[in-house]
C-alpha cells in the first residue's frame, strides 16, 4: 500500500520546535524519522542541518524526498537509534525523538504492527530478524506471560500466555487476527473502550524490537554528542518508556541521594550532565482534537550543562 506522507502528523510539533529551539548554522538529528515530519520543520525553521536515523528501509523513498528539497541540510543514515553514538560522531546542538511503532507503520498491514488488520504477524520495525510470530510460537509458557506482563503491563498474561500455548499444540500462530481472537477469548472486547489485544501487541512488539533497550542506548549516545547547551527532546506514548526518560533525565540533572539519614543533605553534583529538565509537557486540546494518535503523547527536554 502506497503511503501518503499529507496524512501523517508528527505529534506534538510545535511543542517539539519551541524546546528543541533550531537555530541557523546548528546541526540536529532527528533521531526517529519515520515520515520525516521533525526534520522537514526543523529544516524549514532554520537555516540549519538535519541528520536523520531510521532503521526501516521503509523511510528510504520518503528521506531521498527530503534530500532533494533541502539538498545538503539534510542527511539520512540507516541504522537503529539505539546506535546514535556511532552513527553520529559528530557534535550537535539538539536531538529529537519519537518513540514507538509510526503511524506509517501502523496502517501499513502486512507489517503485523496492527490487530486491526489482519496480516502475518511480524512487527519488525527494521523488516529482517525475529518477528512476533516466531516469539509466540517457540517462548516456554512462563517466558511468553512474563514479557507480556512486563512490557504489557497485561494482568492477564498468564492466562492469555496459558491460551497461546494451547493454540499452538494444534496450529502455528501466524496472523494478528489469529493472536488477537486468543486474547479475545480471555479479555471481553467493549464497546468505545481500548481493545484488550491493546497490551499484548505492545508488550511483542517492545521485544520484538528491543525497544527499551534502544532507548535507553539512545538517550545516552545523543547526550553524548551535544555540544554545552545542547537540547535533548524526547516524545514518548506509554509508561514504560516515560519511565526511561524521566528517571534518565532526573538522574543526570545534578542531585545525589543520600541513603543515611545523618548524611548531609543532597548538594549539586559538579559532574551533572544537565542543566536543566523540564517537566512532563502534553498535548494541546486542539491536537487531541485533531490527531488521535497524540492521546497518550509526553513530551520531555533537558538541556546540557
Amino acid at each position: 500500500m502506497a503511503i501518503d506522507y499529507r496524512t501523517h502528523f508528527p505529534v506534538m510539533l510545535p511543542e517539539v520546535l519551541a524546546n528543541l529551539c533550531p537555530c541557523d548554522g546548528g546541526l540536529y538529528v532527528d533521531a526517529t524519522f519515520g515520515n520525516g515530519g521533525y526534520s522537514e520543520a526543523i529544516l524549514s525553521s532554520a537555516n540549519c542541518r538535519v541528520i536523520a536515523l531510521d532503521r526501516d528501509p521503509g523511510v528510504w523513498k520518503r528521506a531521498e524526498e527530503l534530500r532533494a528539497s533541502f539538498g545538503s541540510r539534510f542527511e539520512f543514515r540507516a541504522g537503529k537509534f539505539g546506535s546514535f553514538a556511532d552513527l553520529v560522531p559528530e557534535e550537535i546542538d539538539g536531538a529529537v525523538f519519537d518513540i514507538g511503532v509510526s503511524s506509517m507503520q501502523l496502517d501499513q498491514a502486512k507489517r503485523g504492527f496492527s490487530f486491526a488488520k489482519d496480516a502475518p504477524l511480524d512487527m519488525r520495525m527494521s523488516q529482517s530478524g525475529q518477528t512476533a510470530a516466531d516469539l509466540v510460537n517457540t517462548l516456554p509458557e512462563k517466558e511468553l506471560a512474563d514479557l507480556i506482563y512486563r512490557y504489557g503491563e497485561e494482568r492477564k498474561s498468564r492466562q492469555i500466555a496459558s491460551k497461546i500455548v494451547a493454540a499452538r499444540r494444534s496450529k502455528k500462530i501466524e496472523t494478528t487476527k489469529e493472536l488477537a481472537e486468543i486474547v479475545y477469548s480471555v479479555l471481553r472486547r467493549v464497546p468505545n473502550a481500548i481493545d484488550p489485544a491493546t497490551r499484548t501487541f505492545q508488550a511483542l512488539r517492545i521485544a520484538v524490537n528491543d525497544e527499551l533497550g534502544e532507548l535507553e542506548s539512545g538517550l545516552d549516545g545523543a547526550t553524548c554528542r551535544l555540544k554545552s547547551g545542547g537540547r535533548l527532546v524526547v516524545v514518548d506514548f506509554h509508561s514504560l518508556e516515560d519511565r526511561i526518560v524521566k528517571n534518565f533525565f532526573k538522574n543526570n540533572t545534578g542531585r545525589t541521594r543520600h541513603v543515611s539519614r545523618y548524611a548531609p543533605r543532597s548538594q549539586e553534583q559538579n559532574n551533572a550532565i544537565f542543566k536543566e529538565c523540564s517537566k512532563v509537557i502534553l498535548p494541546s486540546e486542539e491536537e487531541l482534537q485533531q490527531n488521535s494518535r497524540s492521546r497518550s503523547a509526553k513530551l520531555r527536554f533537558a538541556v546540557k550543562q
